[in-house]
């Protein structure tokens, strides 16, 4: 739309129409009122839940201000419920018929990193490319500038804030919220919002009609599965207390476990429940806890129980979190009467939430789910939306695990998690559940109690052994160990494993930037007397198919830094995830391209020890993986503990200090200084394997889906000869009889109706399925044809989550034997022919030869990878 706008500075908007967009807690409500002059939007400790639009006069103008629902500032688009996104769509039909402007709301007093812009871009993608011409930066928190100028802010907080303000065309504005009476700020901010709109030639951002409808069609259909579901949960929760006589109402006793990841919020209903005041401490739950109490009349033991990692499975969880899970069930003998699992409604739930939450659940045992109810949290966070609008909005991994636990779930407000409605109708719940399982307990096998108290032998007598290994060796270097005045220290690890917070904690000063960095940094202090140097690179992924040349020659390249060398390599491994085969892989591999003299100056160093509570390293490390214990023992025995939330503890630095020390007198006091061309050439190879490895998953990708192709084409001729076949049988004429047996042939009417409806019903189901197969193959063919959307399998090891049908799950099995081949391939030794081509050089001891297999070779292996 384009107008004869004349000059700019004449340039005035009757109506301006603004949308504020940003993370919580930026300011955008309070912005919005300082916009309109005076309070329209709720502010304080009231959450924008729901986009709310207000309108006032203001100098002349008819404003349309949006305040739009705030994203988690630490979750990223994918951990967005559906509802949410759908939501943020939506803003803009709030102020029809488009808004002039999209204030992005940054507050000055925190940090804009890395992480927040990527936060950012991804949801102004949602918006399209064409957003940003009409977006401007609203700063907020003016009054913590001080005495520097907003455009020295810019630049001090680095590349990410930069960027976004370059992408906004240099548009920016800054509120002091706490200066509500000066209209000049809101007076040079409708100024700018001409100029943009001047620039735009007078255009505003347009509404996508057909795409609002769609996802209005969409919430439609959400809203009534929604209440199909809601109609069927209270169908059954009637049904279910009609089990409850009238002397168990209220039931004297109750027993039950709390289950959920970190962070879920189980402590704080744990309290609920018992009718507890006190706040949480933010200390994390290390042990399941059996805590009692009484509601009303009913005697109440619950048990509380460490948290996983959302998102992640059982076998990336510590031995330690596992063991204490599988513990909780004797707290309460001779069993708990439910399990309430804790969900958390203010993120997404895809099929990673589910597995993990399988898992981890059915570490307890068979006949689990039967006893187990769902718990949503931060109930508050729903907005006008129901928990049912949720379960169905979010897609099929959530429905599955709502019907996986009966269809049975409750949702609790976190800002009122103490009122005492939600929690009598929550154990209104937990006693119908206990009726429906003929009041039994959930028994657990005395095994699992057994073996865990073996292994807790077993890790006691390993740890001390450890101990007295160390303090043996560390004695006879005593002698030979010299304070050191410089000492210089290179860190390594995979991504957010802690490797930035411990080069801030070692230096005794925030040097290094919190955010993920891709680029390695050299930092130096005073510490203890010593000059520590240290060098931080960036991370690594856990599956070495997704790493890049670039990450591994920055990696590589930091080493050039220090050109005398470094005294130490640091490892850093985290206490709280597991350390299995994956990452035992990913680790050599990358410590590889330095060479075995490496593993002379390395030190495992274990950050968030603050998770280790009362037991001690040697300990973690027994109870382990045996991939763990490799790499200690391939560091002979050297490690340490940090806990970087302790910034003030100075000991744990001295003493990791004094472990250097120790070990740099053990090598003689050399210094750790690869050859440049050595690491050159591991480079390369490395590269060259990751080439092969790509060029192998392309052929195991186009082979895998020709036979996926091949089977169910297969299998859809087949259930098209039985169709024919039965059609046929039905078809036949029946012989004659020779005696006129009217009741006979009455009898055999009815026989060959009913046989009639079940060959139509069985003649429909067949068909229904060769529809579904002919679905498959055409999606197959366009796979085949060059689509690399969706892989079966996923050979990529990370990236878009699956959307294969159920039938079709059983066949990702063969990942992990796929990954083992691939795995040996990346590693077989390249070399080049007369005609300078890359050859493989496949030695005799390998069971493998570098020929091509026979048909027998061929479906030999196939077998073997799908065994």
């Amino acid at each position: 739309m384009e107008k004869n706008l004349g000059a700019k500075e004449h340039f005035t908007l009757r109506e301006v129409r603004v949308i504020l967009v940003g993370r919580r807690w930026a300011g955008k409500s309070l912005s919005g009122n300082t916009i309109l002059g005076w309070n329209r939007f709720e502010c304080g400790r009231t959450r924008t839940t729901e986009s709310e639009a207000r309108h006032e006069k203001v100098d002349g103008r008819h404003l349309v201000v949006v305040d739009a629902p705030g994203w988690n500032s630490s979750h990223s688009l994918k951990e967005t419920p559906q509802k949410d996104k759908h939501g943020f769509k939506l803003n803009v039909s709030k102020c029809s018929p488009g808004p002039h402007v999209f204030l992005l709301v940054i507050p000055i007093d925190s940090a804009f990193c890395t992480e927040q812009k990527k936060i950012l871009e991804e949801h102004m993608k949602l918006l399209g490319e064409r957003v940003w011409k009409y977006s401007l930066v609203l700063f907020t928190c003016g009054d913590y500038l001080g005495e520097r100028t907003i455009e020295q802010h810019i630049e001090s907080e680095g590349n990410a804030l930069r960027w976004l303000v370059e992408k906004c065309g240099h548009r920016y504005h800054v509120f002091d919220n706490t200066k509500r009476k000066n209209s000049s700020q809101v007076t040079e901010l409708l100024k700018k919002i001409d100029e943009m709109v001047w620039y735009n030639n007078g255009s505003y951002y347009e509404v996508d009609e057909q795409t609002l409808n769609v996802i209005k069609k969409k919430q439609q259909e959400v809203t009534e599965r929604a209440e199909q579901r809601q109609r069927r949960a209270e169908e059954q929760r009637l049904q279910m207390e009609k089990l409850i006589p009238v002397d168990m109402k209220p039931i004297p006793k109750l027993q039950i476990i709390l289950l959920g990841s970190r962070n879920v919020g189980k402590t704080l209903l744990g309290n609920a429940i018992l009718g507890i005041k006190e706040h949480e401490d933010g200390e994390r739950t290390a042990h399941s806890v059996a805590r009692h109490g009484c509601v009303g009349k009913t005697e109440i033991t619950l048990v509380d129980t460490p948290g996983w990692w959302k998102g992640f499975p059982e076998c990336d969880t510590p031995a330690a979190i596992r063991e204490e899970l599988m513990g909780s069930m004797f707290l309460c003998p001779p069993g708990p009467h439910v399990f309430l699992l804790l969900i958390d409604s203010d993120t997404s739930f895809t099929t990673k939430n589910l597995n993990a939450v399988k898992t981890h659940t059915e570490l307890l045992g068979e006949g689990v789910w039967r006893h187990t109810i769902l718990v949503f949290t931060r109930g508050d966070w729903l907005g006008a939306h129901s928990v049912e609008e949720y379960i169905e909005g979010e897609g099929e991994a959530l429905q599955s695990l709502v019907d996986l636990c009966g269809n049975r779930y409750q949702v609790i407000d976190n800002k009122n998690a103490d009122d005492g409605t939600q929690i009598s109708e929550l154990l209104r719940k937990v006693t119908a559940t206990l009726a429906a399982n003929n009041w039994g307990h959930f028994v657990p096998d005395e095994k699992i109690y057994t073996t865990i108290e073996e292994k807790r032998k077993r890790v006691e007598e390993g740890a001390k052994r450890r101990q007295s290994f160390i303090k043996a060796k560390s004695d006879t270097l005593k002698g030979s160990k010299n304070q050191l005045q410089d000492i210089r220290i290179m860190m390594l690890g995979q991504k957010t494993v802690g490797k930035t917070a411990t080069g801030n904690n070692l230096l005794r000063t925030e040097v290094f930037p919190t955010c993920q960095n891709e680029q390695c940094h050299m930092e130096k202090a005073k510490v203890a007397d010593r000059v520590i140097t240290v060098i931080d690179s960036p991370g690594w992924w856990m599956n070495p198919s997704i790493g890049t040349e670039e990450i591994d020659r920055e990696i590589v390249r930091g080493m050039s830094l220090s050109p005398v060398g470094v005294h130490a390599v640091l490892v850093v491994i985290p206490v709280d995830l597991t350390f299995r085969e994956p990452q035992q892989a990913a680790l050599e591999e990358h410590m590889s391209l330095f060479g075995s003299s490496v593993w002379k100056h390395a030190v495992v160093l274990f950050t968030y020890g603050g998770r280790l509570v009362d037991k001690s390293v040697e300990e973690h490390i027994e109870r382990e993986h045996s991939a763990l214990q490799w790499l200690v023992d391939k560091c002979e025995n050297r490690y340490h503990v940090m806990d970087n939330k302790k910034k003030n503890d100075t000991t744990q630095v001295i003493e990791l200090i004094e472990k250097l020390e120790e070990m740099v007198a053990g090598n003689n006091g050399r210094l750790f200084c690869p050859d440049e061309n050595d690491i050159q050439e591991k480079l390369a190879e490395k590269n060259q394997r990751r080439q092969i490895r790509l060029v192998l998953k392309q052929v195991f990708e186009e082979e895998y889906r020709k036979r996926e192709r091949n089977l169910l084409v297969g299998f859809r001729n087949t259930l098209l000869d039985l169709q024919s076949d039965i059609k046929e049988s039905a078809s036949g004429v029946a012989p004659k009889s020779s005696i006129l047996d009217l009741s006979r042939i009455k009898i055999k009417g009815i026989r060959q109706n009913k046989r009639d409806e079940k060959e139509e019903n069985l003649d429909a189901k067949i068909s229904q399925e060769i529809e579904n197969l002919n679905k498959d193959i055409m999606r197959s063919t366009a796979l085949q044809d060059g689509s690399m959307d969706v892989l079966i399998p996923n050979f990529k090891g990370e990236g878009p989550e699956s959307t294969t049908p159920p039938s079709l799950s059983n066949r990702r099995s063969s990942d992990d034997q796929v990954n083992k081949v691939l795995g040996w391939l990346s590693k077989i030794q390249i070399g080049t022919n007369a005609d300078n081509q890359l050859t493989l050089n496949f030695s005799q001891s390998s069971g493998y030869r570098s020929v091509l297999p026979t048909d027998h070779q061929d479906c030999q292996m196939e077998a073997d990878l799908n065994e």
